[in-house]
């Protein structure tokens, strides 16, 4: 049962379909998440692109904000007023007229690269920072440490996130991104901490040796195990 995987970003959106062995039968599709970001515009986006893809006969979506049973509470990066108690899956199953399920989009992410031993972290870096939690395979869903005071009252997401790398310059915002990595590890005592998104690229130090980079396309099979039930 080939499958669609949607990461829905604060900058862009990216899908590809992947086979039940978890390959790529399509190349990435990515375009702009639309500004402004209303569940209209996006579904349209997401309805066209899908369109454009090969055969799929099942959906799903990584949300940036906190899902419960498949509906949106929020989206800080997207716009919190224009999320609040949207019917995220059930919207999206009318619009590409097959079954759907959604869930934090690093929670989808963290389904496809943990290893299912021990205490596991992802972390995110990209438009925002996002995160998920993992004990022996299992996810506790919607853990949202980006927003959680970091220091100088600011959160993780306010030192962190893409414009102040762009602000800073990467050497900075490395000595930043080191500077949570060592206030987290004694909080969560993880086994394992999977470091991913688009800006791990632009990381100027040597990480952790309990640190791995994952990639998009290793993360996007987690697409699989949300409906491995």
């Amino acid at each position: 049962m080939p499958t669609l995987a949607i990461d829905i970003g604060g900058g862009t959106i990216k899908m590809l379909v992947l086979s039940p062995e978890g390959e790529a039968v399509s190349d990435s599709l990515s375009e702009p998440t639309p500004r402004p970001a209303t569940p209209d515009a996006l579904f349209a986006l997401i309805r066209d692109m899908a369109d454009t893809l090969p055969p799929h006969r099942r959906v799903s979506v990584g949300f940036p904000g906190v899902v419960k049973e498949g509906v949106a509470l929020n989206a800080p990066n997207l716009g919190n007023e224009l999320w609040d108690r949207v019917p995220l899956a059930g919207r999206l199953a009318q619009t590409l007229e097959r079954p759907v399920r959604a869930v934090n989009d690093v929670d989808l992410q963290g389904l496809g690269v943990v290893r299912g031993r021990g205490v596991e972290l992802v972390l995110t870096l990209g438009t925002g920072v996002g995160t998920a939690l993992f004990t022996g395979g299992a996810l506790v869903s919607n853990l949202e440490l980006g927003h959680h005071p970091f220091r100088d009252g600011k959160t993780y997401e306010d030192l962190l996130r893409d414009t102040e790398l762009k602000r800073i310059g990467p050497t900075e915002w490395t000595t930043r991104v080191i500077a949570a990595l060592e206030q987290l590890a004694p909080i969560f005592n993880y086994d394992l901490l999977h470091l991913g998104g688009g800006n791990v690229l632009n990381l100027k130090a040597e990480l952790p040796p309990d640190t791995r980079i994952f990639t998009l396309a290793e993360a996007m099979r987690g697409a699989l195990a949300l409906w491995s039930d």
